[in-house]
C-alpha cells in the first residue's frame, strides 16, 4: 500500500463508531505477548464478521479514536536479536501471512499497522491458545464455544478465488494484467473488443464483476505485469540465488522474478538453466557436452514449486544453485508423503494447476516427478532428495557422481525411486534394470544385488512374487504397491 492509501485506511477505520472484534487501537507498545494475542483475536474476529482482514493499529487512542502517532516501529522492533515479526510468526498456528505497514501520517505522527488475514476454517492460536475480542476485551476463545464452532464451520474461499485488487475499471484490468499472455498461451485469438477480453476473463474466473471489476488472486498470480502491484502477492515472487561454492557463504548473483507465473515462466526457466554448470563427466549414456542437470526436469520441478506451494504460509518459492546441487523449495507441507510424490497427485491449488497444465507449463496428469526421475536416471545423477522442514518443502538434485561415491542411503533411495519409476510405467524393477540405471557391468551382478538387499532391509521395496525361488529374474516393486 502507498502512504496515501494507508492514510485513507486509517481515516476509514477511526471513523467507525467504536472498536470491534476485528479492529483494535493502541498508542504504544506494551508487550510482544499482547501483540501475539491480538493477532489471534483479530484474525478470529475477522472470520466471524466476514471481513477479509483484521487490523491492529498503533498510534490511535482507543477511546477517542484520535490519531496521535506512536513511537513503536513494529518492523524494526527486536525480541532479543530476533525480529518481532519472525518471533510472532513462529508462535502463531496456523501461520498467517500478516503484513506490517509503517508510515508517517504527517510530519509529527508515525503509524504502525498490522494487517491480519481472517482465520480460515480453523481458529488462529498464539502459543497454543486461541483468542477472541468481546467488545473491547480480549478473551480466550474456548470460553465462547458457539463462536469457536462458527469458525470451524466457515467455508473458506479457495485462495485462488480471493480478491487481489478490486474497484477497478476495464482499463485497469489491462493496466495490471497482461491479457494478451492468456490468449497467446491458450492459443486463442485475441478478442476484437475490450468487452470480449473481460467476458473471457470472467468466464475463466480470472476477474469478477461487482460494483466495478475485481482481479482474483489466481489471475494476478499468473498474469500480473508486476506482482508488487498486488499487496497480498508481492512476496510470492520467485527468487533464484547462485552461490559460489557448496554453501551459502558467498552469493554470486540473485534474481527476483516479479512477473506473474505464466507471464514469466519461460524466462525464469531459461535463466535458471543459463546459470547451471556444464557436465564435465557425463558417463556412458550421454557423450556430448550438456548441462549438468536435465532441463526438462528443472522445468517440472519449478512448475511444481509454483503450483503446489501453500499460499497461506509465509515465504516464497526459491531456487538455489550451488556448485554441487540445485535446491528448489517452496512454502507448505505436502498433502501426501514425499515418498508418494511419484504416483499420487493432490494439489491444494486445483485451478492454478489446471490453468498451468492447459497452458503447457507442466504435466497433464501426475506431479511430473516420474519425468524428473526418468531424466535424472538418464543423466546418471544421484537420486533426488525431498525434505520437509519448518513448513517448507525442498527438492534437491545433485551433480553427477559415480556409484562408488554414493553412500548407502543414496543407493537405497536411488533403488526405491527406480522401483517407483518402473511401477508407474507398468514394469517391475529387476537386477538387470538396476544395473542399467547405475551402468553396472553385467559381471558385477552382485553389486546390484547388494543394493537391492539393503533396500529390502529398509522396507522401501518388496518382492513382486515372494513365492518365486528365482532370484536372478526376481521383480521388485515399491513398498506401497
Amino acid at each position: 500500500m502507498k502512504e496515501q492509501q494507508l492514510s485513507e485506511l486509517i481515516n476509514e477505520l477511526v471513523n467507525r463508531s467504536e472498536e470491534s472484534e476485528w479492529v483494535e487501537y493502541k498508542l504504544n507498545f506494551h508487550s510482544k505477548e499482547e501483540i501475539g494475542e491480538q493477532l489471534s483475536a483479530l484474525s478470529n474476529g475477522a472470520c466471524l464478521h466476514n471481513q477479509p482482514f483484521g487490523y491492529l493499529v498503533f498510534g490511535v487512542e482507543d477511546r477517542t479514536h484520535l490519531i496521535k502517532g506512536t513511537k513503536f516501529k513494529a518492523k524494526s522492533h527486536k525480541v532479543g536479536e530476533e525480529p518481532l515479526e519472525h518471533w510472532l510468526i513462529q508462535r502463531l498456528s496456523p501461520k498467517i501471512d500478516f503484513i506490517i505497514h509503517e508510515f508517517d501520517y504527517d510530519s509529527e505522527r508515525h503509524i504502525s499497522i498490522f494487517k491480519i488475514p481472517a482465520a480460515k476454517n480453523i481458529p488462529v492460536e498464539f502459543i497454543h491458545r486461541a483468542y477472541i475480542r468481546v467488545n473491547s476485551i480480549t478473551r480466550n476463545l474456548s470460553e465462547f464455544p458457539e463462536k469457536q464452532a462458527k469458525i470451524w464451520k466457515k467455508d473458506a474461499l479457495p485462495f485462488e478465488r480471493e480478491i487481489a485488487k478490486d474497484n477497478l475499471t476495464a482499463v485497469d484490468i489491462t493496466k495490471y494484467l497482461s491479457t494478451e499472455a492468456y490468449f497467446d498461451l491458450m492459443k486463442l485469438p485475441y478478442p476484437s473488443s475490450q468487452e470480449g477480453v473481460i467476458n473471457k476473463f470472467i468466464e475463466e474466473g480470472l476477474i469478477v464483476k461487482s460494483e466495478g471489476y475485481a482481479i482474483t488472486k489466481l489471475s494476478a498470480l499468473l498474469f500480473a505485469k508486476q506482482l508488487k502491484d498486488f499487496e497480498s502477492l508481492e512476496r510470492k515472487s520467485i527468487r533464484v540465488i547462485v552461490y559460489k561454492g557448496k554453501s551459502k557463504v558467498e552469493t554470486v548473483r540473485e534474481q527476483l522474478f516479479a512477473k506473474g507465473y505464466a507471464l514469466g515462466f519461460e524466462g525464469l526457466v531459461d535463466w535458471i538453466n543459463s546459470q547451471l554448470p556444464a557436465n564435465e563427466e557425463i558417463g556412458k549414456a550421454l557423450r556430448k557436452e550438456t548441462t549438468m542437470y536435465p532441463e526438462i526436469a528443472i522445468r517440472e520441478l519449478v512448475a511444481n514449486a509454483l503450483i503446489h506451494q501453500d499460499f497461506t504460509e509465509k515465504g516464497f518459492p526459491m531456487v538455489e544453485i550451488f556448485t554441487d546441487r540445485i535446491e528448489i523449495s517452496y512454502p507448505g507441507t505436502p498433502l501426501v508423503t514425499p515418498e508418494r510424490f511419484i504416483d499420487a497427485y493432490i494439489s491444494r491449488n486445483e485451478k492454478l494447476a489446471d490453468l498451468m497444465r492447459r497452458m503447457g507449463f507442466c504435466e497433464e496428469k501426475g506431479s511430473g516427478l516420474d519425468k524428473v526421475i526418468f531424466y535424472n536416471e538418464l543423466y546418471q545423477l544421484p537420486p533426488i532428495n525431498v525434505i520437509v522442514a519448518e513448513c517448507r518443502i525442498r527438492v534437491t538434485m545433485y551433480q553427477y557422481k559415480p556409484l562408488n561415491e554414493l553412500d548407502k542411503k543414496e543407493k537405497i533411495r536411488a533403488c526405491y525411486q527406480h522401483a517407483c519409476l518402473k511401477y508407474v510405467s507398468n514394469e517391475k524393477m529387476t537386477n538387470q534394470s538396476l544395473r542399467e540405471r547405475f551402468k553396472i557391468e553385467d559381471r558385477n551382478y552382485s553389486t546390484a544385488s547388494r543394493i537391492i538387499r539393503d533396500a529390502l532391509a529398509e522396507k522401501v521395496i518388496k518382492e513382486d512374487d515372494p513365492e518365486s525361488r528365482s532370484k536372478k529374474y526376481a521383480g521388485y516393486i515399491p513398498y506401497w504397491a
